[in-house]
């Protein structure tokens, strides 16, 4: 079973997640529906100082939209900013210094944020992969705490604000990645089993996906999407294998309700 799931992985990956994959299903693409111009409407997108986040922020400047980037490297960022005010020339790029894996310091941010800012769409794109198990300093393990308690904690307190402008909308970018793993709320901060940081990854990638479905069913006002960018050569996925064995990928409502309950918790705690 092992080994049909890891051909099964890798021929699906071949097959779509590649430059081949993107170039076949553009076949489909409307041309009218990809060239959108955004002028007054906001950005934020995390992680955007590179890779994938600043390519969408360059890209959304380009169109005429406010772009709020959120990042955790103020010298990384600022080099990002310049560069896309440089390219765009659009002047409406506007930087925040935040580590999503610190859970209070989101939620400052946020409250600072909506005292002046509108928000029309949150792209959640930054992420970690570490291999080795870390802790951060409020003693959470930093996969977690960056890629799942962050995202739930920015886009639960971002909800308000984006519930009062026309067309919000909430992408997180998740990963294919996550059709290794089914959902396990049994040990979310890998305390008690082997680290293995891909996994990980993967699990949280998971984590994402069943809070985009559970956010969609809960705030119909607001769309909400998660997806997968390819196989693409960005810093931190370069410790991830590209052939994996696919798991089952439905999740019961018991575990997805567990694991809202854990993130409510925690969320609460370092408020």
């Amino acid at each position: 079973m092992l080994l049909y799931r890891s051909a099964a992985w890798f021929a699906k990956g071949l097959r779509e997640y590649t430059k081949s994959g993107y170039e076949s299903a553009s076949k489909d693409f409307v041309p009218d529906d990809l060239e959108v111009q955004v002028p007054g409407r906001a950005f934020m997108v995390t992680g955007g100082n590179s890779g994938i986040g600043k390519a969408t922020a360059m890209e959304i400047a380009k169109r005429g939209g406010t772009v709020h980037l959120v990042c955790r490297d103020h010298s990384r960022a600022e080099g990002a900013k310049a560069e896309i005010i440089r390219e765009s020339g659009n002047q409406n790029i506007f930087l925040h210094i935040v580590d999503l894996s610190l859970p209070k310091s989101v939620w400052k941010f946020v409250e600072n944020f909506k005292q002046e800012h509108t928000l029309n769409v949150l792209i959640n794109n930054a992420g970690c992969m570490v291999n080795k198990r870390e802790l951060t300093e409020d003693g959470l393990e930093k996969n977690f705490a960056t890629n799942t308690l962050g995202v739930y904690v920015l886009t639960t307190a971002l909800i308000p604000v984006l519930e009062k402008e026309h067309d919000p909308r909430v992408i997180t970018v998740s990963s294919g990645g996550m059709l290794v793993q089914k959902l396990n709320t049994d040990d979310p901060q890998s305390e008690r089993t082997a680290f293995d940081g891909t996994m990980v990854y993967a699990q949280n990638k998971r984590q994402q996906v069943v809070l985009t479905e559970r956010w969609a069913r809960a705030h119909p006002a607001i769309h909400f999407s998660c997806m997968h960018p390819g196989w693409v050569d960005t810093p931190d996925r370069k410790p991830a294998p590209t052939h994996l064995p696919l798991a089952r990928t439905s999740s019961s409502p018991a575990e997805e309700e567990k694991l809202i309950e854990i993130l409510e918790e925690l969320a609460r705690r370092f408020k």
